[in-house]
């Protein structure tokens, strides 16, 4: 008797334990997932807590919009002026500056374009557009794909259609085709690291500050979507700007380089 009793005090245990644990719906760039960047940052944040942080991977445009919908209770994302406007819109609040790295332009080593080296990503887009390589473009309404669409229509030109590959994907995606094809792609810089060896693209364009990619988190909405998770919401935003996540995330050197750079504020 005594047994069954220990059993099912432990089964009680066990089933609160389950109960208490509250998860926290995240919608997230590609480049955080791609990079690696989670995998290494949320196991911290679930140790500490307790909670259990679910991750939806997709560009910035549909992170926002499943926030808006109110599909997740948080979203990490990439595209500042999107994110002031869904912010002003409403649909999001208490956003927070996280981190940040930078956009960079990679191709083929033989650089058939001749933007080696450059450093000001408008001159190397107007070389882009007349070929004779392919350009890939994430095409998915992300932040880089928003960023990328910025700098041609600055330029006023784009590549012909022969020369311009719209992919509809992710980052990690586009940069195995262009390294498959031979082309030249924007990317983040920390998934670029990630993929870098197996595509064997290189560095062609950096160091513009045209090409800042900073990162922020926004809670979903409460009020307009009553049934989310805020409190965790803010518990994950509150964690991720604390000293503590600014010193994981600046700790976060796969192959001994940063590729993102904390900026809570």
């Amino acid at each position: 008797m005594k047994k069954i009793l220990s059993i099912l005090a432990a089964a009680l245990v066990f089933c609160g334990s389950a109960h208490a644990q509250q998860v926290i719906r995240l919608s997230t760039t590609t480049s955080t997932e791609n990079s690696g960047m989670l995998a290494y940052l949320l196991p911290a944040f679930e140790q500490k807590t307790g909670s259990k942080v679910h991750v939806i991977s997709v560009g910035t445009g549909k992170a926002l919009e499943l926030s808006k919908n109110g599909d997740v209770d948080v979203t990490l994302v990439h595209a500042r002026q999107a994110e002031d406007k869904f912010v002003a819109e409403g649909w999001g609040i208490d956003r927070r500056d996280v981190m940040y790295n930078d956009f960079i332009i990679v191709g083929p080593s033989n650089d058939p374009d001749r933007i080696k080296g450059g450093k000001d990503v408008l001159t190397a887009f107007r070389k882009l557009a007349e070929g004779p390589a392919k350009f890939i473009s994430r095409g998915d309404n992300s932040g880089t794909d928003i960023m990328e669409r910025a700098y041609w229509k600055q330029v006023g030109t784009q590549p012909p259609q022969a020369l311009y590959v719209s992919a509809g994907v992710g980052m990690g995606e586009v940069l195995t085709m262009a390294g498959e094809m031979q082309a030249y792609t924007l990317t983040d810089r920390a998934t670029y690291g990630a993929y870098r060896v197996k595509t064997a693209l290189e560095v062609m364009v950096e160091g513009d500050p045209k090409m800042f990619n900073p990162y922020g988190i926004i809670a979903t909405n409460p009020a307009k979507h009553p049934g989310i998770n805020y409190k965790g919401a803010r518990e994950l935003i509150d964690w991720i700007t604390s000293p503590e996540g600014q010193a994981k995330i600046a700790a976060f050197k796969p192959a001994g380089q940063q590729l993102f750079f904390p900026s809570a504020k």
